[in-house]
C-alpha cells in the first residue's frame, strides 16, 4: 500500500466514530429556531415592561412623586441663583 492511500484510510472516520458522533448530536438536540424563540421571549418581556411603565407613569401616586421631585429641584436651582 502506498503512503498516500494509507493516509486516506487513516483519515476516514470509522463506523464506530460515526455512530458516536450521531449519538452526541442527538443528545445535544437541534437548536434550529433558537434565535427566533429568544427574540420572541425578549419581545414579550419588552411589551410587558412597557405595560407596567405605562400603568406606573399614569398613576396619581407616581405623578405626585414626580411633581414633588421637580418642585424640589426647581426650588434648589432658584435659591442657588438667589431668585427664590
Amino acid at each position: 500500500m502506498t503512503r498516500r492511500r494509507s493516509a486516506l484510510l487513516l483519515a476516514r472516520p470509522t463506523a464506530r466514530a460515526l455512530r458516536a458522533q450521531s449519538l452526541r448530536a442527538r443528545a445535544l438536540g437541534d437548536d434550529t429556531g433558537a434565535a427566533t424563540a429568544e427574540y420572541a421571549v425578549v419581545t414579550v418581556a419588552a411589551a410587558g415592561l412597557g405595560g407596567i411603565l405605562i400603568k406606573l407613569l399614569t398613576s396619581d401616586w407616581f405623578q405626585q412623586i414626580l411633581r414633588t421631585i421637580l418642585e424640589t429641584i426647581i426650588r434648589a436651582a432658584l435659591s442657588f441663583f438667589g431668585i427664590g
